[in-house]
């Protein structure tokens, strides 16, 4: 009789064996009774499969019942004790019925079990549960007679239920690795190089078995040494007690078994995998030698644009795709066959060889002329990449060429200049790397007949060698008519950063001359105190007149280059509308103001030379000193140069501007004065000689 199928009937705990033994180390058997009505036919049931577990040296050391009535009717006691007369008549050797605290009516119990033993075949004594130890250790009793024996009914349940299922799964499984070995042992050649049929695989999972059964063993030897979870020692069960040698048994004799069963599924399998990897050798090889090189004989362009050639290279692509496919057949073959290689039968070595052999040279040779042709794609991208690149720098720079230079000034034409030659450098730089290229993709392309399968590549590999040459041949015209454009525009450039440097040094000489024309008017104002001082200073504005002259010179010159520059490039100058009248302006106010100085200083000298001959005393020439003309010219130059210090310098557009400022106007018209007071005084003198005697 199995647990599992009266499952339900065992969940009710109708009756249990705790572990726990008597005094003469017999078993304790407790039935429960409860409120409700015992199905004695259950009760039966149970106790017949607990009566099954023990062995018979347990069962002949007898049982001892204990009979819990505290819950129940006196006829229910009655009716399980006078059952156990028919169940276990021989086994039981004494009956303990534990009373409720409220002792049955006596009228009840006037059976007398006592009186019965003999007919029943066991002793039945009427004990209350604190008394109950008079019979039986406290340590032997469970918690519910107040003993200190741990029991858990469910845990015993699911422990019986993992046994007899192991013990049932374990018998069935021996049973058919037996016969799946002993078949394996009788077989002949014939069914020695059949396929593993289905039917010669075991029903349940041996690995599954054998791991159940290593569960429930260390369970059993668990309990038995380190007692139960909640620490209190306790001795183990007859029946787990002998579980454990049988679960011992059934798996020495499961692993014994399996191990033959492994062998002989590995000598199936390694023949079966013989044929298998025989039959995919030869799919692989023939599809590589078949489909596979006739795509690659189809693919001999490169492409005349980076477009085409990505159009190439995604159908290269899809062609990889489908010779990875076989690739990786090919790897997981080779690794089979090195297995087996490994393994040593000596019978195979041979044929495996040979098979790999011819695998890894079919799948060597194929993925070459794969790996050749990417190269040569990527090569034709890239070349069509640099050639791509290099055409738009052309453009580029074509576009920048064909605009005419209209720059605000000599920096921009600089910058332009600058980018113009970084442009035409980056083009040189772009050619040569066309060229490197170039060269390599005609390098590969030589190479192309190596792998062509006997097939004349020659046509083809010209229209590709053409194509590249007709490339570069095309660049390189475009890169020199680029070029002689350059040298064009450099001179141009250059002329124009002439021309702006001309007309601002031309502007730079009229500022220049404004700044001497300033100083001329506000500086140069003194007319010297003597003949001497005033002659100096003569000199000195006639060097001074020499560096505007000077300077209006090189003005003067610097336009008429400009007026040349403009004229060779065929622009108009800006100095022609404005530096130029500046400049005629500036120096014609210059003149004017220049050529004033110079009669004032004029007129200072001959005004001190005089005043100095008079009003020196000079004897010798008396008759020159009492001409009264002397007198008279010296007094008109005076008044004359005095007004001319009043009277401001005109221009030709009628503007108007004083020398000096009035105070500096005002002291040398006073030194002047004061000369003029000391030749009249000298002119008394000489009429009036008495005067200055009696003045002495």
């Amino acid at each position: 009789m199995e647990a599992s199928v009266i499952l339900p009937i065992l969940k009710k705990k109708l009756a249990f064996l705790s572990g726990g033994k008597d005094r003469r180390s017999g078993l304790i058997l407790t039935i429960p009774l409860c409120l409700e009505q015992t199905n004695m036919d259950e009760l039966s049931v149970t106790l017949d499969y607990l009566l099954s577990i023990p062995s018979e040296k347990c069962k002949a050391r007898g049982f001892t019942v204990i009979v819990d009535g505290r819950k129940s009717q006196w006829n229910v006691v009655k009716t399980v004790v006078l059952m156990l007369q028919n169940v276990v008549p021989a086994e039981v050797s004494l009956v303990c019925v534990v009373k409720p605290d409220e002792f049955w009516d006596k009228k009840v119990t006037h059976f007398c079990f006592w009186k019965e033993k003999d007919r029943l075949g066991f002793e039945v004594i009427l004990v209350s549960a604190n008394k109950l130890t008079r019979y039986i250790e406290p340590c032997q009793l469970t918690e519910d007679f107040g003993g200190s024996l741990t029991y858990d009914h469910m845990d015993w349940l699911n422990k019986r239920l993992v046994f007899e299922k192991f013990t049932k799964e374990s018998t069935s499984l021996l049973d058919e690795l037996a016969l799946i070995n002993n078949g394996s042992d009788k077989g002949n050649q014939q069914e020695k190089e059949r396929s593993v049929d289905l039917n010669f695989l075991p029903s349940v999972d041996p690995e599954t078995v054998l791991q159940t059964g290593h569960e429930l063993l260390s369970e059993l030897q668990q309990r038995r040494f380190n007692g139960s979870d909640g620490g209190v020692s306790w001795s183990p069960m007859d029946d787990e007690l002998l579980a454990q040698p049988q679960v011992m048994k059934l798996l020495d004799s499961l692993r014994e078994q399996y191990t033959r069963y492994q062998e002989v599924c590995r000598q199936r399998s390694k023949r079966t995998q013989l044929e298998e990897i025989q039959q995919k050798v030869m799919q692989v090889v023939n599809w590589l030698e078949g489909p596979g090189s006739e795509q690659l004989r189809a693919q001999w362009g490169i492409g005349d644009s980076i477009r085409a050639s990505q159009a190439l290279q995604q159908k290269h692509e899809e062609i990889e795709s489908q010779h990875s496919e076989w690739f990786a057949v090919y790897v997981e073959l080779n690794q089979q066959i090195a297995a087996l290689l490994n393994a040593g039968d000596e019978e195979d070595l041979v044929e495996l060889k040979s098979l790999q052999q011819q695998l890894s040279d079919v799948c060597y040779r194929q993925a070459s002329q794969l790996e050749f042709r990417q190269n040569l794609l990527q090569a034709a991208l890239e070349f069509h990449g640099v050639a791509q690149d290099l055409s738009q720098q052309l453009d580029g720079l074509l576009g920048m060429l064909c605009v005419d230079v209209a720059p605000a000034d000599g920096a921009s034409i600089q910058q332009t200049l600058k980018l113009l030659e970084e442009k035409l450098k980056s083009v040189d730089v772009g050619l040569q790397g066309l060229r490197e290229k170039g060269q390599g993709l005609l390098d590969q392309i030589s190479n192309q007949a190596s792998w062509a399968y006997g097939k004349d590549v020659t046509i083809e590999n010209k229209e590709n060698v053409d194509h590249i040459q007709g490339v570069m041949e095309d660049m390189q015209l475009r890169k020199q008519r680029c070029e002689d454009m350059v040298d064009v525009r450099r001179l141009k450039m250059l002329q124009m950063v002439q021309l702006f440097k001309c007309e601002e040094d031309a502007a730079q000489a009229v500022e220049w001359l404004s700044e001497l024309l300033d100083a001329l008017l506000k500086t140069h104002i003194r007319l010297g105190d003597d003949t001497q001082e005033t002659k100096v200073l003569l000199e000195k504005h006639r060097k001074f007149v020499d560096v505007a002259q000077s300077t209006y010179d090189y003005g003067r010159q610097l336009l008429q280059a400009t007026v040349v520059l403009c004229q060779s490039l065929r622009c108009t100058s800006r100095s022609s509308g404005d530096t130029l009248p500046r400049l005629n302006r500036v120096w014609k106010q210059f003149t004017i103001a220049s050529e004033e100085r110079v009669h004032r200083l004029e007129m200072a000298i001959a005004f001190h030379s005089n005043a100095e001959k008079i009003l020196q005393d000079c004897p010798e020439e008396p008759e020159a000193i009492n001409d009264e003309e002397q007198f008279d010219e010296i007094e008109a130059v005076g008044k004359s140069l005095l007004d001319r210090l009043t009277v401001p310098v005109v221009y030709p557009d009628g503007t108007e501007q004083y020398f000096g400022s009035p105070s500096d106007m005002a002291s040398t018209a006073e030194h002047i004065r004061d000369r003029m007071k000391l030749v009249s005084l000298k002119r008394q003198q000489l009429r009036h000689p008495e005067m200055v005697t009696t003045e002495s």
